[in-house]
């Protein structure tokens, strides 16, 4: 149970990194100077994605004790 929250810790900064990598590079390859954020942005947004749903999770198995 306390390694499921403290991975909770994590998601959202290595989501967030994940998206700059992966905008940096396409601004590379792609010779731009705007991707990262749309890309930093999308990797925000599925942090919190992932968050939400693992705290849905958690609070619906804790109401079926």
């Amino acid at each position: 149970m306390v390694a499921e929250y403290t991975t909770l810790a994590f998601v959202l900064p290595v989501c967030a990194f994940v998206g700059y990598i992966i905008g940096y590079l396409i601004d590379r390859e792609m010779d731009t100077h705007w991707v990262y954020i749309v890309g930093l942005l999308l990797g925000i947004v599925a942090g919190f994605v992932q968050l939400i749903r693992q705290l849905k999770r958690d609070t619906r198995d804790d109401d079926n004790l």
